[in-house]
């Protein structure tokens, strides 16, 4: 049979690496998973408790409202004023999405259509890469790594390249996979391109609120004009860790979020109800949750990249932001290529990452750790590591 959409989607690749774990795993063998970016903080406790209020009235199970209710979508821009000084208007600058993955395939389906192009980075987290592709648009990947010296002149010589034109362009910072961040002069220079050329911005800003040594990223709408011609994405996945929820929304531009809504209209009727009120009352009283989240992240960013260290693992660059650490797979096992390394860090060191090659053919010589595992149980993953490279991990 032939199926329309799917068919320039490439196998996932995370499924070798997640097979394999769970093969072991059934073996009886204690797998430290690294891999799958599954937030394991658990999500606050008023908005379990809210939830499950909200749940017990009838009234919450009927249907919703594709864009959010409203004091949902006022919440979110009472944070926006809270945290980065941007004043957004509820009814038309805010969304609410069912997690920022869909919010940002339907978006993609509004602003794009065959024949039109869209700018991405390469390596990048997949639905960047693919929910234009989706749209039936072009796709053109543009290099992020550390090598890469000035990225916005990266993207400007890829539009100048790029036939069809470009018509938007997807950024992501802090970064997934790479952990790139950027400072709000990039997103100035930005909006200015954006202006010139009649292009859509989309920002993804999923891990607005995890960031590390002073670093703060910034939003893209902090830059004057960028609503006249971009829209972020927030997600309440990592910064509240409440991944299961399906909580995010799309902000800015209110003639994209006004497209995006009609479409929405005919797609969803939004998130369970319950879910809305209790992400309501999560916001407005427990505002400083992102903060022990962040603060249990640092404490396993340190505790891994210093094991990396210690076990002669070079090159790892200690990130400023996300949940993740990027590192470069080590020179006398770089002939493997980031799967089948991958392959034998589960197989021998008993840890599972992400091949890089997974974002994108860019990061192939990368794999990806995702803090997902308390600081006892990196530590045991990176014994193990070490054990496999003693041993030589690229002996068949």
């Amino acid at each position: 049979m032939e199926f329309r959409r799917i068919g320039n989607i490439p196998p996932y690749v995370f499924a070798v690496v997640d097979s394999l774990k769970m093969e072991e795993r059934r073996r009886g063998e204690d797998v430290i998973d690294l891999g799958f970016g599954n937030p394991d903080i658990p999500s606050p406790d008023i908005a379990v408790e809210k939830l499950c209020e909200a749940a017990r009235n009838s009234k919450n199970h009927r249907y919703s409202s594709s864009r959010g209710i409203p004091k949902l979508r006022k919440a979110i821009t009472d944070l926006y004023a809270r945290n980065f000084g941007v004043d957004l208007d509820p009814e038309r600058e805010a969304i609410v999405t069912i997690g920022a993955k869909e919010g940002l395939a339907h978006l993609m389906w509004v602003l794009a259509e065959p024949g039109d192009g869209v700018i991405v980075p390469s390596p990048s987290y997949p639905i960047h890469l693919f929910a234009p592709n989706l749209a039936g648009a072009r796709v053109t990947q543009v290099e992020l790594g550390p090598h890469v010296e000035d990225f916005f002149v990266a993207l400007q010589q890829a539009y100048e390249r790029s036939w069809p034109r470009a018509r938007a362009i997807i950024t992501s910072f802090p970064h997934n996979p790479t952990t790139y961040s950027v400072d709000k002069g990039f997103f100035e220079r930005l909006v200015e391109f954006a202006k010139k050329n009649d292009v859509f911005l989309v920002h993804d800003f999923a891990y607005a609120d995890i960031y590390f040594d002073g670093y703060r990223p910034p939003s893209l709408l902090e830059v004057p004009g960028a609503k006249d011609v971009g829209v972020e994405l927030y997600t309440l996945t990592k910064s509240f860790s409440m991944p299961g929820w399906r909580v995010g929304f799309v902000l800015g531009n209110p003639e994209m979020i006004a497209a995006l809504q009609k479409l929405k209209s005919y797609l969803d009727y939004g998130t369970f109800q319950p879910i809305q009120i209790a992400s309501i009352v999560t916001m407005n009283e427990a505002p400083d949750y992102p903060k022990v989240v962040r603060d249990l992240y640092k404490v396993r960013r340190d505790v891994l990249c210093d094991g990396l260290e210690r076990i002669a693992w070079s090159g790892v660059e200690r990130p400023k932001g996300t949940m993740f650490v990027w590192a470069p797979i080590p020179e006398q096992y770089r002939h493997l290529g980031s799967v089948e390394f991958s392959v034998r860090l589960v197989k021998q060191a008993k840890v599972a990452v992400s091949p890089g090659v997974g974002f994108g053919p860019e990061g192939d010589g990368f794999v990806r750790f995702a803090l997902v595992e308390n600081e006892q149980r990196i530590g045991q993953g990176l014994r193990g590591i070490k054990r496999a490279f003693d041993a030589n991990l690229a002996l068949p």
